[in-house]
């Protein structure tokens, strides 16, 4: 989880449309928030969005949903902010999260190209690319099992999937976790406990790091369509 929230000013007047009792209702929201009291964040940033569109609101109501493990409609959320946000570092946390909330349902491979956008507005994110790596080795995983399955209903009378193989895949799927940035940004907190940044990466950099994780993708999709389209081995002797 980010160590970390953003520092936004809070303007005595109305900016963009974006009103007081919004910004009040979204700092109420952050507090809630910090006490791990996210069913009343939700309220709040519920009642902080009614008052006027916000990054911020839509960003920091998808955390308080995914924390309640509602991850169907915190995906909902993080995709709005995502697309919605003109500043690139909520649109880069926005993208992440949604690439945590598609993991946990299991969806890796939506879950790959969340991430993949947030590395694109953020190359230098630590968490981002090790959350990238770990979701294109589920995403593996998942495909084997899948062609091990097909498999298995294509054969009849051969031995079934070794039951402590699949315990094994099943147990690390569980212990490998995405890193976490669910931290709300808030209206006027200060930042606190920054971590030392990564040496930034140029964009030519960048680019090859994208490029090199979508041929190692590219690969395994390969590897998968040769699998299906070799003929299954009958058990019957005719």
């Amino acid at each position: 989880m980010k160590n970390y929230i953003i520092l936004f000013f809070v303007f005595i007047c109305s900016v963009s449309g974006f009103s007081q009792s919004a910004h009040k209702l979204l700092r109420t929201g952050d507090i809630a928030y910090d006490s791990d009291n996210y069913q009343a964040a939700e309220e709040q940033y519920r009642k902080s969005l009614e008052e006027g569109n916000s990054d911020k609101g839509a960003y920091n109501l998808g955390n308080s949903i995914y924390q309640q493990k509602r991850f169907d409609e915190a995906v909902r959320h993080y995709t709005t902010a995502a697309e919605t946000a003109k500043d690139n570092s909520i649109k880069s946390q926005a993208y992440h999260n949604l690439g945590n909330a598609l993991y946990a349902k299991q969806d890796f491979e939506e879950s790959v190209n969340a991430y993949k956008n947030a590395l694109r507005l953020d190359p230098k994110d630590k968490e981002t690319k090790f959350n990238l790596g770990q979701a294109q080795r589920q995403l593996q995983i998942q495909q084997q099992q899948q062609q091990q399955q097909q498999n298995s209903d294509s054969k009849e009378g051969e031995e079934e999937p070794d039951d402590q193989q699949e315990q094994q895949e099943g147990e690390e799927q569980q212990d490998q976790q995405p890193q976490q940035q669910q931290q709300p940004v808030g209206d006027d907190q200060k930042e606190q406990d920054q971590q030392p940044q990564p040496k930034d990466l140029s964009k030519e950099e960048a680019e090859q790091l994208l490029e090199i994780m979508d041929e190692e993708e590219r690969k395994v999709q390969e590897k998968v369509k040769k699998k299906q389209s070799k003929p299954s081995k009958s058990s019957k002797d005719w």
